[in-house]
């Protein structure tokens, strides 16, 4: 290392900033982990903000269950049944997300996303405590196929809430909605939710015309599970591919990420000669050799795998197969970690940062070293 270098390491550390190490290729597993959450076809384990080690599993159903993740002996019980309500006719439909507000510790608030019928439509809705009495509609959108509903909201660290809205479905984004600014579906948006009816934060980047409002970033096919970086802050998302190419976003606001005119980092209308002047390249893609549905993560901040701090996990719904770029990086390559064999639907962050992956497989299981 050179004079130069050496100081530079040296201003970083003394400044805090945590360098990414190098995490072993191959060199991770999936254990079992919270045997008593065992339903059929979760999306997502939820820790529950409050005290003690308590989560919420979601059923593509329409039903969340409570587990005591300290207790397996415990049944788990039904903490939000909204069956009645909800459309799960098609996989990619059905009730398909949640978020806790900031202040859910002192209002028991909490936002879904789900698929409803007559018409088919994405329903927002607010609930205040585990009744299905007390449902707020907050916001619709119409969905003119059953596929590609996206289907994840969360609260980012600014206190808005962000939800992911495939293009509206079918093949090839048939209406165009990707790369339309003026339709919700295809986007991630961004909404206040503090006052009844929610607003549209004045900084988004279409607040003041040009597109709807609510948008915060746009050019997406199927965005699956996004998360912010506990430490940056940063939103990173799983980008669904259509024929060839799943990708991993590290999205900005006002980015567009390019579906459909491409997919990955190749054309896709036109499929060959298409412009790419102001579209955001992924972070990371992979071809239909390693899978066929991405799963997004999160930035790894726990403390039992080091070498991994730093790097955006994800996985694969269709082959198993997880990987980790370098958060910190704007080029590297994807590091293979394991190959589970698993349908992962989800990634969970517990209050330790610690990854678990929650999938179609009735089970839970968390992602540690291999021994050796």
């Amino acid at each position: 290392m050179n004079l130069r270098a050496a100081l530079a390491v040296a201003v970083m550390a003394a400044g805090g900033i945590l360098m990414a190490g190098c995490p072993r290729p191959n060199g991770y597993q999936a254990v079992p982990a919270f045997p008593q959450v065992n339903f059929a076809e979760m999306v997502g384990l939820y820790p529950l903000p409050r005290p003690g080690n308590f989560a919420l599993a979601v059923s593509r159903e329409g039903i969340i269950h409570r587990a005591n993740l300290d207790n397996p002996g415990e049944p788990p019980s039904v903490f939000l049944d909204i069956r009645s309500r909800v459309l799960d006719d098609y996989q990619e439909e059905g009730l398909l997300g949640l978020a806790f507000s900031p202040d859910f510790a002192t209002t028991g608030r909490f936002y879904v996303n789900y698929t409803a019928a007559d018409p088919r439509r994405t329903v927002i809705s607010r609930f205040t405590g585990p009744d299905p009495a007390a449902e707020q509609v907050l916001l619709q959108v119409p969905q003119p196929f059953a596929n590609h509903n996206g289907g994840h909201l969360a609260f980012g660290p600014d206190g808005y809430l962000y939800i992911g809205l495939g293009d509206g479905g079918s093949f090839g984004d048939p209406q165009e909605n990707g790369q339309n600014p003026n339709t919700l579906l295809g986007k991630i948006l961004r909404i206040d939710v503090s006052r009844p009816a929610y607003t549209i934060p004045g900084d988004n980047p279409f607040a003041g015309g040009g597109g709807r409002g609510e948008v915060w970033a746009f050019g997406f096919r199927n965005p699956w599970r996004f998360s912010f970086d506990r430490e940056t802050g940063q939103l990173w998302a799983g980008d669904v591919g259509q024929d060839d190419w799943e990708e991993v976003d590290r999205v900005v606001r006002g980015g567009n990420y390019g579906w459909d005119i491409t997919e990955g980092n190749a054309c896709y209308e036109p499929r060959s000669g298409c412009n790419p002047e102001g579209l955001i390249a992924p972070r990371a893609v992979y071809d239909h050799d390693e899978g066929c549905s991405v799963t997004g993560g999160y930035v790894y901040r726990g403390s039992e795998m080091p070498e991994l701090r730093g790097w955006y996990v994800y996985g694969d719904f269709c082959s198993g197969k997880v990987w980790a770029v370098n958060a910190g990086a704007d080029t590297g390559d994807a590091v293979p970690l394991a190959d589970t064999g698993l349908n992962i639907s989800a990634f969970m962050e517990d209050a330790a940062g610690e990854l678990y992956l929650v999938t179609f497989n009735n089970a839970i299981f968390k992602l540690v070293r291999k021994p050796g």
